[in-house]
């Protein structure tokens, strides 16, 4: 097992219905929990949403070539496979809320995501590069 994980810790309005939906929705592993916190195994990376009656989650945008990006959004990296899979999974539900969108065309780094929103407003971004090698490459040009 690679141990080379992210993890990331996030409030959330309602424990149960937030893990209902990764569960369910999503299709995600649930780990450990308790009644007010709980993580979700997403491609092996380790959220942990804990119940917080005062979460509030930011609703800013900005521009990133052309394109109005949630500012607060997290999201994986996936191959060719699995993004596509992941897309035709998502594509018809209501929580699909930003379409495919190609970043950076014709230049280092060119990629192509989908955003899903989930219970409590976060935005779950599925990212897929055209070249892999090029993930944290940069044309400062």
């Amino acid at each position: 097992m690679e141990l080379n994980r992210f993890h990331l810790s996030l409030p959330c309005m309602d424990a149960t219905a937030t893990r209902k939906f990764y569960r369910k929705e999503l299709g995600f592993t649930i780990g450990r929990k308790s009644y007010r916190w709980f993580d979700v195994n997403i491609f092996g990376n380790q959220i942990t949403f804990t119940e917080d009656d005062g979460a509030n989650v930011s609703g800013a945008k900005y521009e990133f070539d052309t394109a109005m990006l949630p500012t607060f959004h997290f999201g994986i990296i996936l191959d060719d496979e699995t993004w596509l899979s992941q897309y035709n999974k998502f594509k018809d539900k209501d929580y699909f809320t930003i379409g495919v969108t190609k970043f950076l065309s014709e230049k280092i780094g060119a990629h192509k995501s989908f955003f899903v929103i989930d219970n409590n407003g976060y935005f779950l971004e599925f990212k897929n590069f055209y070249d892999h090698e090029e993930i944290f490459e940069w044309d400062e040009s």
